[in-house]
């Protein structure tokens, strides 16, 4: 997987590296600094933690779909914000979320990366 050259591309790239399990591709897009406010609980997840909760197997997403973003750029940030339809298994428990997530980019040495992420579970509301 190459570097992203713009931030849409770099969210893509983040959704595909996370279905895939692919370890080196999101140690390259998250910043060394990243946090992930966890959709399911709102806890902070490191990039460290999430590398390691990934590569061992623990978490595996099957599924991201994104419906739809907006990115908004300011300089060398960019905030992207949209909804997805996830599902996956944390050890043997299956999970899916429909969410509205954030995600900020900043532009480091020429490339896009994933500085935090946070996730907002959509609730169904009342028929």
């Amino acid at each position: 997987m190459t570097d992203a050259v713009n931030p849409r591309e770099a969210d893509r790239q983040f959704f595909t590296s996370l279905i895939e399990a692919n370890v080196e591709a999101l140690e390259r897009l998250l910043a060394d600094d990243f946090i992930l406010i966890d959709v399911m609980s709102g806890s902070e997840i490191t990039k460290s933690s999430l590398l390691a909760v990934i590569e061992s197997g623990q978490l595996k997403f099957e599924a991201i779909e994104p419906i739809d973003s907006l990115v908004r750029w300011y300089q060398t940030t960019a905030i992207i914000t949209g909804r997805t339809q996830m599902r996956g298994r944390f050890g043997e428990l299956p999970f899916s979320a429909h969410s509205r997530y954030t995600h900020v980019f900043v532009e480091q040495r020429g490339q896009w990366r994933l500085v935090t992420a946070q996730g907002t579970q959509i609730s169904a509301g009342p028929e």
